[in-house]
C-alpha cells in the first residue's frame, strides 16, 4: 500500500507537541519502549491517543520490514481522522500489511486484500532516504571544474583460505584523478601506479614490487582514458590505441566501482545491472547515518545469475550442464560485495570510501570438504580535490567498447608457462629442433611441457609463418611428423585453412589428411567464418570424389555447426541450409547413401530447425518414409538424439508415437524407445508406455521397454533423477512376466554410480536388439557416460548393426517361425555361405563411433568391399608385402618413433572485478618414444619365390630372432586456478608427472623341424628409475620482465608455521581460524628381491599433504606427493639370461635337466624318507590343534547364533528342501534301470576304486613312456647352477590317462607338483593333484560325473583331501563363518549337517533348459536352491545328450573352403 509523500516538518512537531502533552497531563503514563527510534515513539503514542483498533508500521528503519516507505497508521471510520493527519479516502482494492514487532510491542495489524473499504486510510510517509533524496541528489557528483583524488588498491589473491598455506596473487595500488570534460564525459588517469606480485606463505611473507614490470606499463597505465557516465550509469569508453586490453580492463575495474544503479523510490530493491563480469543479478540497499551524515549502499552480485555473463570456455563445448548435480553441492561459487559510503552535497553525493570483496570459489569435489579461493578485493578512498584538470594525451580516442571486460590474447597462451615471443618462427624452429633431438632412444623429461610450448607458439603465428616452416621441414619425416601432431591442437582457423590448402595442393597424403582435420576441427573455435570454410572444404571436388573421405568431412561440419550454437545459442538456421539441401536432393533422387550422411550431420549438429527435416524421413508421421530402407529409417530416429537434449518436449511426442506404432519394424520402435528416455520424459509420458506394453504383442518390443524401465529404476545420476522416479512408478504398472524372459530378447540396460560428495560418477548403456527369426543380433550399441564437477559427456557412443545380413536371412527359409531352433541354426549358417547372392547395393553390416556425443566416423561392409578385398588378401600383394618383410628382418630393421598427443585442454576464463581475468584449466599432455631394434636369421634361407614353399620345407626351416625394444612415456598434467595475462600470471598450480622406461632384449628361437621352441630375455642396461611418478601443489608468479625469475612456493610447507598477520591486506577481519601447523612427511622405501633371477624391485613413496588441516578429499591431494619405481641386480651370482624352452615331440625326454623319478616305498631309502615326513606332518598337526583351540573358545558365542537362526531357518523350509535331496545316480546305458536306492557312498566309491586302480597299474607314466612334452623355465647364472622349474606332461592312451609333473632343477630340491587324471568313462572323469616333497605333503582329489537327480540330468563336483596347508584351513574356517549369511542372501537354503569334514560336494541338476537346482554339501551345512532361472537355454536332454547338432553339409564346406585357401 502507497501513501501520498508530504513535508513531514509540520506534521511531526504537531505529533510530538500532541504526545508531549498527552504525557504531561496524563498521570500514570506507560513508558516507552526505550529502543523505538523517536519517530517510533511519537507515532505509537499518537496512534494511542487517536484510539486506533489496530497499527502497521512499514518505514526504511532497520527495526521494521524495509518494504515500502509509507507508515500507515491504520483505518479509522469515515470522517474520524485527526485533523493534523493527512486524510486520504480511498474505496477500492486496498491491501494492508499485517506486521507485527513483538521486540516493539506494537499491536498487530490486519491484511485486507481484495475487498472493498468504505472507510477512510490515514497515510503518514517517512522515510529518511526519501526525505534526503528530495533535498539531493544520490547520483555521484563529479563537477566540471574540479579533479577528484582517489587513492586506489586492488588485489587478487588465489590458495586455500586457511593460515599458514601458500598463496599467489597481484596487488595494483595507484592514485585515481578523475575530472569531467563535460557533463557527462570524463577522464581518469592512474597517477604512481606500482605493481605487485605475491607467491609465498600466507599471511607471512610480504608482496614484492614488480619493478621492470612497472616500468614497462607505466606509459600505458598514465594515459588518461575517457568515459561516458550519467546518472551513475558508466556508457561508453575511449583510449587511444596505444593502451592494450589488459590496461584498459584495469581501468574497467575502476570504473566497475562507480557503477551505481540507485533509485530515489526504493531502499531495497534487485536487478539485472551490467558490469564488467556482465549483466547480471544484483541487490541493493540503501540506508542512512543521521550521527554521520552519510549515506550507505550496499550491493551484492550473484555471478552464477547472470542473463549475459562474459565468460571464455574452451574444451568444453561437448559437455553437458548437469543442473541438477549442483542443487545441494556446487564446485563454483561466485560472488561479489561493494560498499559504499557517500557524503550528501548541493548537487549530488561525493563517493567518500568504496570497497569490494569478490570471492571465487572452486573444487572439484564438494565444495563443503574444502575449495581453492580466488579472492578479489578493492579499495577506493576519496583523498582531496584539486583545480588542474586531467588533460588528454594528443591522440584519437577510439571507441573502445563498454564497461564489460574485453577479451586479449588470454585464449592463444596457456598458463602454464608465460613465453616472451619476439620472433614466433624462429623460437618455433628452436622447440622443433629441441623435440626431434631429445626424443630419439627415449622420451626427455619435460617433452609434454615442450610440445604445449610447440602448440602456445603456432598459435600467434602467421599462415604466412606456418607456410615457411613447413616449407622447410616438410621433406624430413621425424620433423614432419612432430608439426602434423602439433598443427592440429593450435585450434585456430588459420589451421584448418593451411590444412585444406595442403591437402588440396597434394602435399597431405589421405591419412594424413583425415588424422589433422580430425583433430583440427575438434579443437578450432566454431565462428562462422571458420564454419564456412569447412562448408567449402566438403563440397569440394577432390573430397567428393573420395567418399570415406567426405564423409569425415561433412560430420565435422556438423559438430562445427554444434559448438557454434552452444557458443551462440541464438544461431541461425541458415547455418544448416546446404545440409537440408543436400537431404532435399538425396530424398528425391532416392539416394540412400546421401540421405544417410545427411541425417548424421543433422544429428551431429543438434539443431531443432533440423526436426522438420528429420520427420520427413519418420517411418509412420510420413508415408513416403515407409518406403525407405529400415536403416534410413533408424538413422532418421537417432538424429533426434542431440535436438532432445536442447528441446525434450518436441522430440518427446515423436518418440512416443513411434514407440506405440505397431505397425512399425519392432528395431524401429525400439530405437525410439532409446531416443525417448534420453529425452527425460515426464512421469505422465512413461505411464502411458508402460499402459499401452500391457497388451503389446510383439515379444521383443515389450522385452526391451520393459527391460529399460527396469534398468532407470536403479538410476543414481542426478540429471537422470526425474526419470528414475517415473520408471518406479511404471514399473509398478507392468507384468512381472516380462522379467523372465531371456536374452534371446531384446534387451536394454543401465548401470552407473554417482557419488555426490565428490561430485563424480560414470553410466554405462547397452543396447541389444534381436530378431526372432535369426541368431544374430540385429544391433548393438554400447555406450559411456561421465560425471565431473557438476558437468557430464557423453564420452563414447560405439554401434553395430547387421541390417544386410538380417535381411538376407529373413528372406532365406531360416526365417520360418514353424521350425525348431536347431533348424534355424542350420539353415542361418548356410544363408552366411551364400553371401555373393546378395544384392550389391545393400550393407551387409555396418558401425559408426562417437566421441563426446559427436559421431566421428562410420563404416558400411557391403558386397562390393568383400568382394575388392578378396583379391588383396589372397592375390600377389600380400605375398610381395611379406617377402619384403622377411627381408627386412634378416637384413635388420631399425625404429624409432615419438608421437606426442595433447590428451585434454579444457579451460574457462572470467573476468574479476579488478579487471584481470581469472582462469580455471586443466591441461594434459603426453609424448610416446620407441626405439626397436630387430634382427631376424633364416636357416636355410627362404626361396626367392615364397609362393612356391611348401609345408615341408617350412618344416626344415630354422628361424633365430632378436629384438631388442625402449619404449618410453611421459606425460605431464597440470591444474591451474589463477591470473593469465601477456605481462604477468600468478596462479595456484597443481602439477602431475609420470614417467616411464620399459627396455628389453629377447632372443627366439623356432626349429620347426626338431619341434624346439625357446624364448630367452638377455640382460639390458636399466635406468635408474624404470618409473616415477610426481604431483604438487603450489603457488607461482613470473611476469614478462623477469621471464626466469618465476617464483614458486609449495602450497603446503614442510615446517611449522606461525601466526601472523597481513599487513597489506585489504580487509581488517581479524581471521577466526587458528594458524595451521604442518605434519611430518610420510617417507617408506619398499623392497623385494625376486630369487633365483637376483634382481631387486624397490617402491620409494614420499608424501606431504594437508589432511591435518581437514580429513577430506581435497586435503588429502593438496601437497606433495612421488612414487619411484627401480629394478637393480640382487647381491650375488650375475643372471646371463632367462629361459623358456618347449619341446614336442619324442625329444622331450632329451630336454628335462633333472630326471624325474620317484621314491619306493618299499625300499630303506624309500622307509626313512616316509617316516622323515610323517614326523614333520604330526608336528605341522599339532601346532594346528593348539590355534584350532583357541580360535574356537573366541568364536563360540557367534557360532550358536549362526546355529540357532540357522535351525530355524531350516525347520520351515525342510520340507521344501527335502523335495531336492533325492540320491545322485550315474547315468547308464538305460538310465532308468539304475537301481533307485544307490547310494552316494558306493557310486564315489567304484568311481575311486577304479581310479586307484589305475594308479596302482603305474604310479609314474615316465616309466614305460617318453613325455608328450616338456617345458622348461630356467635362469642361467655364470655359476652355472642350476635354477628353475621343469614341467613333463605324458599322456597314457589305453587309460585314458594324463600326468603332469612339475618339479624344481635345482639340486637336492624335491618339491614337486603332480596333477593325475583319467576320463573313466564318457560320464566320468577322476583327477588327483598332490604337492610337497615327492608329492606327499598334501593332496586333493577331483572327481565330475554327470548322472541324474531325481528325473533329471545333472552333474555333480567332488573335493576330497586328506591334508592342505595351515594357511589354506586358516583362511577357509574364516571364510566358512561369513557363508550362512552370504547364502541367505543369495536366495539358498541352509540345514546344519554332519557332513564330512574333507569333503565338498555340489550337485547342479537341469528341471529344464532354462532353470537350474543347485545342492551344495560342505562341511557342517548343506545349500540348496531351487529354480534359478537362466538367461540362456542349456541345450541338454532328459538323457543326459547334447540337443546341438552340427549339419554334415556344412562340416563339409568349411573343410573344402581351408583346402581352397
Amino acid at each position: 500500500m502507497s501513501g501520498v509523500e508530504m513535508s513531514g516538518g509540520l506534521l511531526l512537531e504537531k505529533m510530538y507537541q500532541k504526545w508531549s502533552h498527552r504525557m504531561k497531563t496524563e498521570p500514570g503514563g506507560r513508558s516507552l519502549d526505550r529502543g523505538l527510534p523517536s519517530l517510533a515513539r511519537v507515532v505509537k503514542r499518537y496512534a494511542e491517543y487517536c484510539s486506533l483498533g489496530y497499527l502497521s508500521l512499514r518505514s526504511g528503519l532497520s527495526w521494521l520490514l524495509p518494504v515500502s516507505q509509507s507508515l500507515c497508521l491504520g483505518a479509522l471510520p469515515r470522517g474520524k481522522c485527526p485533523e493534523d493527519l493527512f486524510l486520504n479516502r480511498r474505496v477500492g482494492q486496498t491491501e494492508v500489511s499485517n506486521i507485527s514487532d513483538t521486540r516493539s510491542g506494537l499491536p498487530g495489524g490486519i491484511q485486507l486484500s481484495d475487498g472493498r473499504l468504505s472507510q477512510s486510510v490515514c497515510f503518514l510517509t517517512w522515510d529518511p532516504v526519501s526525505q534526503a533524496s528530495q533535498q539531493i541528489n544520490l547520483v555521484p557528483e563529479f563537477a566540471l571544474d574540479k579533479t577528484y583524488v582517489y587513492k586506489y588498491e586492488a588485489l587478487l589473491l588465489g590458495g586455500l583460505p586457511q593460515e599458514g598455506l601458500a598463496r599467489a596473487g597481484i596487488k595494483v595500488s595507484s592514485k585515481v584523478h578523475l575530472s569531467a570534460v563535460t557533463e557527462n564525459t570524463f577522464l581518469m588517469k592512474l597517477m604512481d601506479p606500482l605493481l605487485h606480485e605475491y607467491a609465498g606463505i600466507w599471511p607471512k611473507d610480504p608482496f614484492v614490487p614488480a619493478t621492470k614490470l612497472t616500468s614497462a606499463l607505466a606509459a600505458q597505465l598514465q594515459i588518461p582514458i575517457k568515459f561516458e557516465y550519467a546518472n551513475g550509469v558508466v556508457g561508453k569508453v575511449f583510449a587511444p590505441a596505444g593502451v592494450s586490453p589488459t590496461v584498459l580492463n584495469l581501468h574497467r575495474g575502476i570504473l566497475n566501482i562507480l557503477q551505481l544503479n540507485l533509485k530515489k523510490t526504493q531502499n531495497i530493491y534487485e536487478m539485472q545491472e551490467a558490469g564488467a563480469q556482465g549483466v547480471c543479478r544484483t541487490h541493493y540497499v540503501i540506508s542512512e547515518d543521521p550521527k554521520a551524515n552519510h549515506i550507505i549502499v550496499t550491493k551484492s552480485k550473484d555471478l552464477s545469475h547472470c542473463q549475459e555473463r562474459i565468460i571464455k570456455d574452451v574444451g568444453l563445448a561437448y559437455t553437458e550442464k548437469c543442473a541438477e548435480c549442483t542443487e545441494r553441492v556446487k564446485s563454483l561459487i561466485e560472488t561479489a560485495t561493494y560498499n559504499y559510503i557517500m557524503k550528501p552535497g548541493a548537487a549530488g553525493v561525493l563517493i567518500a570510501e568504496a570497497t569490494v570483496e569478490e570471492v571465487y570459489q572452486f573444487s572439484p569435489f564438494n565444495e563443503i570438504h574444502g575449495a581453492a579461493q580466488m579472492e578479489a578485493k578493492q579499495s577506493l578512498a576519496f583523498v582531496e580535490i584539486e583545480k588542474t584538470p586531467v588533460v588528454p594525451i594528443k591522440a584519437d580516442y577510439l571507441a573502445r567498447g563498454s564497461l564489460q571486460y574485453e577479451f586479449s590474447t588470454e585464449i592463444l597462451q596457456t598458463p602454464i608457462q608465460l613465453l616472451k615471443i619476439s620472433d614466433a618462427p624462429a623460437q618455433i624452429i628452436e622447440v622443433l629442433k629441441h623435440l626431434v633431438a631429445n626424443n630419439v632412444a627415449m622420451v626427455h623429461d619435460d617433452a609434454p611441457l615442450k610440445f604445449i610450448q610447440l602448440i602456445q607458439l603456432l598459435r600467434v603465428a602467421t599462415l604466412e609463418n606456418i607456410e615457411a616452416i613447413w616449407n622447410q621441414f616438410k621433406d624430413k619425416p621425424v620433423y614432419r611428423r612432430w608439426l602434423l601432431d602439433a598443427l592440429p591442437a593450435v585450434g585456430t582457423p588459420v589451421i584448418v585453412k593451411f590444412i585444406k590448402e595442403k591437402f588440396l595442393s597434394g602435399e597431405l597424403t589421405i591419412p594424413e589428411f583425415i588424422q589433422a582435420l580430425v583433430v583440427a576441427l575438434q579443437m578450432v573455435t566454431a565462428d562462422l567464418d571458420t564454419i564456412q570454410l569447412t562448408a567449402s572444404l566438403a563440397m569440394h571436388e577432390k573430397i567428393a570424389t573420395i567418399p570415406a573421405l567426405r564423409e569425415v568431412v561433412m560430420l565435422g561440419y556438423g559438430s562445427m555447426i554444434a559448438k557454434h550454437c552452444i557458443a551462440v545459442p541464438t544461431c541461425p538456421a541458415e547455418l544448416l541450409r546446404p545440409i537440408h539441401d543436400i537431404a532435399a536432393e538425396a530424398i528425391s533422387k532416392n539416394d540412400i547413401p546421401q540421405i544417410t550422411l545427411a541425417l548424421k550431420v543433422l544429428g551431429n549438429a543438434g539443431h531443432p530447425a533440423s526436426l522438420k527435416p528429420i520427420m520427413k524421413l519418420l517411418p509412420g508421421l510420413r508415408t513416403a518414409a515407409t518406403s525407405l530402407p529400415l536403416r534410413v529409417q533408424v538413422d532418421a530416429i537417432l538424429a533426434l538424439r542431440n535436438i532432445a537434449k536442447k528441446e525434450p518436449k518436441l522430440v518427446q511426442p515423436v518418440a512416443l508415437q513411434l514407440v506405440l506404432d505397431r505397425a512399425l519394424h519392432p528395431e524401429v520402435r525400439m530405437v525410439a524407445c532409446i531416443v525417448l528416455f534420453e529425452a527425460k520424459p515426464s512421469v505422465a509420458l512413461v505411464s502411458s508406455l508402460a499402459g499401452a506394453l500391457k497388451t503389446e504383442t510383439n515379444m521383443h518390443v515389450a522385452s526391451f521397454a520393459y527391460s529399460h524401465i527396469k534398468s532407470l529404476t536403479r538410476i543414481t545420476a542426478p540429471d537422470m533423477a526425474s526419470v528414475a522416479g517415473a520408471a518406479n512408478v511404471a514399473i509398478k504398472l507392468m507384468s512381472r512376466k516380462l522379467d523372465r524372459l531371456s536374452f534371446r530378447f531384446s534387451r536394454a540396460l543401465q548401470l552407473d554410480f554417482y557419488h555426490t560428495p565428490l561430485m563424480i560418477g560414470a553410466a554405462g548403456s547397452a543396447y541389444m536388439i534381436n530378431d526372432a527369426a535369426t541368431i544374430l543380433p540385429r544391433a548393438v550399441v554400447a555406450k559411456a557416460r561421465a560425471y565431473l564437477a557438476g558437468a557430464a559427456a557423453d564420452v563414447l557412443e560405439i554401434g553395430v548393426r547387421t541390417e544386410g545380413i538380417q535381411e538376407a536371412l529373413l528372406q532365406s527359409p531360416a526365417a520360418d517361425e514353424s521350425v525348431d531352433r536347431i533348424t534355424k541354426i542350420k539353415r542361418t549358417l548356410r544363408a552366411l555361405t551364400n553371401w555373393k547372392a546378395l544384392p550389391a547395393n545393400q550393407p551387409l553390416a555396418s558401425a559408426y563411433i562417437k566421441l563426446l556425443g559427436q559421431e566421428v566416423a562410420y563404416f558400411n561392409i557391403d558386397k562390393t568391399i568383400i568382394e575388392e578385398a578378396i583379391p588383396i588378401v589372397t592375390g600377389p600383394k600380400p605375398r610381395e608385402m611379406l617377402k619384403a618383410a622377411l627381408k627386412a628382418l634378416q637384413e635388420g630393421i631399425a625404429i624409432q618413433y615419438a608421437k606426442p598427443l595433447l590428451a585434454s585442454e579444457v579451460r574457462r576464463i572470467l573476468p574479476t572485478a579488478i579487471g584481470l581475468p581469472m582462469e580455471l584449466s586443466l591441461y594434459t599432455a603426453a609424448v610416446a618414444v620407441a626405439s626397436v631394434n630387430v634382427q631376424a636369421t633364416i636357416t636355410p634361407p627362404l626361396p626367392e619365390a615364397i609362393e612356391t614353399m611348401t609345408l615341408e620345407q617350412l618344416k626344415k626351416t630354422d628361424v633365430q630372432l632378436q629384438a631388442e625394444a625402449r619404449p618410453s612415456v611421459a606425460l605431464q598434467t597440470f591444474a591451474v586456478m589463477g591470473v593469465n595475462t601477456a605481462f604477468i600470471q600468478a596462479a595456484v598450480m597443481a602439477r602431475g608427472n609420470i614417467r616411464t622406461i620399459a627396455p628389453g632384449k629377447v632372443s627366439a628361437r623356432a626349429d620347426i623341424l626338431k619341434g624346439n621352441y625357446k624364448v630367452e630375455a638377455l640382460p639390458v642396461e636399466l635406468p635408474e628409475h624404470i618409473a616415477t611418478a610426481s604431483f604438487e601443489t603450489v603457488a607461482v608468479v613470473r611476469n614478462i620482465e623477469e621471464p626466469t625469475a618465476e617464483r614458486i612456493v609449495p602450497l603446503v610447507p614442510e615446517v611449522a608455521m606461525q601466526n601472523a598477520h597481513p599487513s597489506d591486506y585489504l580487509s581488517s577481519e581479524i581471521p577466526d581460524e587458528t594458524p595451521v601447523r604442518s605434519s611430518a612427511p610420510f617417507h617408506k622405501t619398499l623392497c623385494l628381491a625376486v630369487p633365483y633371477i637376483e634382481i631387486k624391485g624397490c617402491i620409494e613413496v614420499h608424501s606431504h599433504n594437508a589432511a591435518f588441516i581437514r580429513n577430506t578429499p581435497l586435503f588429502n591431494i593438496i601437497g606433495q606427493h612421488s612414487a619411484r619405481a627401480a629394478l637393480t641386480r640382487a647381491e650375488g651370482p650375475a643372471v646371463e639370461r632367462l629361459e623358456l624352452e618347449v619341446q614336442v615331440g619324442p625329444r622331450a625326454a632329451e630336454r628335462l635337466l633333472k630326471q624325474i623319478s620317484f621314491i619306493d616305498e618299499e625300499t630303506p631309502e624309500g622307509k626313512a624318507f616316509l617316516l622323515k615326513l610323517r614326523e614333520i606332518l604330526e608336528t605341522e598337526d599339532k601346532n594346528r590343534r593348539v590355534s584350532s583351540e583357541s580360535s574356537s573358545r573366541s568364536s563360540s558365542s557367534s557360532s550358536r547364533i549362526i546355529s540357532s537362526s540357522s535351525s530355524s531357518m531350516s525347520s520351515s523350509r525342510v520340507t521344501e528342501t527335502a523335495t531336492i535331496m533325492e540320491p545322485f545316480k550315474k547315468f547308464h546305458k538305460d538310465r532308468y534301470l539304475a537301481a533307485h536306492g544307490a547310494s552316494k557312498a558306493v557310486s564315489s566309491g567304484s568311481t575311486a576304486s577304479s581310479f586307484e586302480a589305475i594308479q596302482k597299474q603305474a604310479k609314474f607314466l615316465g616309466n614305460a613312456s617318453p613325455p608328450v612334452f616338456a617345458v622348461i623355465a630356467r635362469a642361467v647364472r655364470v655359476d652355472h647352477k642350476l635354477l628353475g622349474y621343469q614341467l613333463a606332461a605324458y599322456f597314457d592312451k589305453p587309460t585314458a590317462r594324463v600326468q603332469l609333473i612339475i618339479s624344481s632343477i635345482a639340486e637336492n630340491d624335491n618339491l614337486k607338483i603332480c596333477a593325475d587324471g583319467a576320463l573313466l568313462s564318457k560320464h566320468k572323469v577322476t583327477a588327483k593333484v598332490a604337492w610337497g616333497q615327492e608329492c606327499q605333503q598334501y593332496a586333493v582329489i577331483a572327481k565330475a560325473e554327470a548322472g541324474v537327480l531325481g528325473e533329471f540330468p545333472a552333474a555333480r563336483l567332488e573335493l576330497e583331501w586328506e591334508r592342505l596347508p595351515v594357511i589354506v584351513t586358516t583362511y577357509a574356517k574364516k571364510l566358512s563363518k561369513h557363508i550362512p549369511m552370504a547364502a541367505l542372501q543369495a536366495g539358498f537354503r541352509l540345514e546344519r549337517a554332519t557332513n564330512s569334514e574333507k569333503e565338498i560336494d555340489l550337485t547342479a541338476a537341469l528341471p529344464n533348459q532354462r532353470s537350474l537346482n543347485i545342492i551344495a554339501r560342505i562341511p557342517e551345512m548343506t545349500l540348496s536352491r531351487t529354480d534359478i532361472h537362466l538367461p540362456v537355454a542349456v541345450p541338454i536332454n532328459p538323457d543326459g545328450t547334447l540337443s546341438i547338432q552340427i549339419d554334415e553339409d556344412i562340416l563339409s564346406w568349411i573343410q573344402k573352403h581351408i583346402r581352397e585357401e
